[in-house]
């Protein structure tokens, strides 16, 4: 149905744009009837008083004699004097614009309709309301995420205010406007984040760094204000923010359009987190993997009143991760979990699982079934 609608549409714009030619190669279509003389008669005529008004139409010339009241037409000279000549004598002169202005307008109006509809459609793209999805179910909970203990308690109060913002608010309790989560990276800042959602069962809006990035000037500010207008539309939710280092960098007033952006972000960021009212609901959890590389404006208390270390997983973790990574692989007699949790310490919970996933490649790739402990060994090394 929508193809045949876009087919119909361009068949009725190219009948428009064929008459509209042919009208214009042809404007004696509509003037078959009318008489023609030659030039030195009008020029007669005219030096006669016999005529009141001309139109000058690409080669012809169209009048109308006063005493016969005939339409006539005849052969324009196209001499820069004839207006002239015309005028002097008291007559009217009307002048249609040559095809060469005509195409040439054509020309101007079609790049500017290019161009500004480039210009919106860019806009559009950069700053639609799709470019932040809201995710109504993350289908994470605390028990997906290993380790996190103390994290998770510290949030269970919170969850609370979030699910009864009203109840808390009588009692003068506020929610925090932001939470953030400091670790290297793959230690399962996202994931808690997404688990935080599902427990509460609020909406959740991930962003990242790169989506307030653009070649445009101006539109990283205005996704932030985008984004936190749609968070208070969905609230009770969570809005996380990965990278935030990316956008949250201390400011710099060096002049350059790279600092000069940031700057307008993390100022729009500081005007959204001081304009929302932490009773409506919404949780601005941010991630990164260097507090010392932001803004201190940014993570003062009353923007962000909980900052939270996500470390390394513990010896208990990394037996617990070891043992839920090994699902659906084979490893050998050797490979139990604290052995391999010895191995891995100092790893993030994204490692380990990269360790693992390649060593059960490698003893495919040598045949075998199950992987030994050089296999993880040799796997370690390649990461």
């Amino acid at each position: 149905m929508k193809l045949r609608k876009n087919n119909l549409i361009f068949a009725i714009l190219i009948l428009v744009i064929g008459a509209a030619a042919f009208f214009l190669l042809e404007p004696d279509f509509f003037n078959k009837n009318q008489e023609y003389i030659t030039y030195d008669k009008f020029y007669e005529q005219v030096e006669k008083k016999q005529i009141t008004d001309v139109k000058i139409s690409g080669e012809k010339i169209y009048f109308k004699d006063s005493i016969t009241n005939s339409s006539i037409y005849t052969d324009n000279p196209d001499s820069p004097l004839l207006k002239e000549f015309l005028m002097r004598n008291g007559i009217s002169v009307s002048q249609d614009k040559d095809i060469e202005s005509i195409i040439s307008l054509i020309f101007d109006i079609l790049f500017y309709c290019v161009f500004f509809g480039a210009i919106i459609f860019a806009f559009r793209k950069f700053i639609s309301p799709n470019s932040f999805k809201v995710v109504r179910k993350t289908g994470v909970k605390f028990s997906d995420v290993v380790g996190m203990d103390n994290l998770k308690k510290d949030m269970s109060q919170i969850m609370e205010i979030m699910q009864h913002p009203s109840e808390y608010a009588k009692k003068g309790i506020r929610m925090p406007k932001g939470i953030l989560l400091e670790g290297e990276p793959g230690n399962g800042k996202t994931l808690f984040a997404k688990a935080l959602a599902g427990e509460s069962k609020v909406n959740f809006i991930p962003a990242k760094a790169t989506d307030f990035e653009s070649m445009f000037m101006a539109i990283g500010p205005m996704k932030v204000k985008l984004l936190f207008r749609k968070a208070k539309r969905q609230a009770p939710c969570i809005v996380f923010i990965d990278e935030f280092d990316g956008i949250g960098t201390i400011r710099n007033y060096s002049g350059s359009a790279i600092e000069t952006e940031n700057t307008r972000i993390v100022t729009a960021l500081l005007n959204e987190l001081d304009g929302f009212e932490s009773t409506k609901g919404v949780l601005v959890i941010a991630a990164t993997n260097s507090v010392h590389a932001l803004d201190p404006a940014l993570i003062r208390p009353g923007r962000f009143d909980a900052k939270f270390s996500v470390p390394y997983p513990d010896s208990n973790a990394r037996i617990k991760l070891v043992e839920m990574y090994c699902k659906g692989k084979t490893p050998a007699s050797e490979c139990t979990a604290s052995v391999l949790s010895k191995m891995f310490e100092g790893f993030s919970c994204a490692k380990i699982e990269s360790v693992l996933n390649r060593a059960a490649l490698i003893a495919g790739q040598n045949s075998r079934q199950e992987f030994i402990l050089d296999d993880v060994r040799q796997a370690v090394k390649e990461n």
